[in-house]
């Protein structure tokens, strides 16, 4: 399923399913969605996540030995298909 059939909600709720606590943020054109992984999640939490976060356009993990490790998951919001999308200077 695309991404923009799939909503970053429904990623942080799985992902909070696994125990993960999470952020969601909604920025223009897109939401991200973080999670704190801790150290001692099980390999089966671990799939569980991944798969949550494999439903985003993108996803990654930030790794450092001072902030300890963020499951992060971006949502591309959906671009309007109505109005004048080429702006005033479009030609057609």
């Amino acid at each position: 399923m695309p991404a923009s059939g799939f909503s970053a909600a429904a990623i942080a709720a799985r992902l909070s399913a696994v125990g993960l606590p999470t952020r969601v943020e909604e920025h223009a054109r897109h939401t991200t969605v973080e999670a704190e992984v801790p150290e001692s999640l099980s390999a089966e939490s671990w799939r569980e996540a991944l798969e949550a976060v494999a439903e985003a356009d993108q996803f990654g993990l930030l790794a450092t030995s001072l902030n300890g490790r963020t499951l992060w998951a971006v949502v591309h919001k959906a671009v309007p298909t109505t109005g004048d999308a080429g702006g005033p200077s479009h030609q057609r």
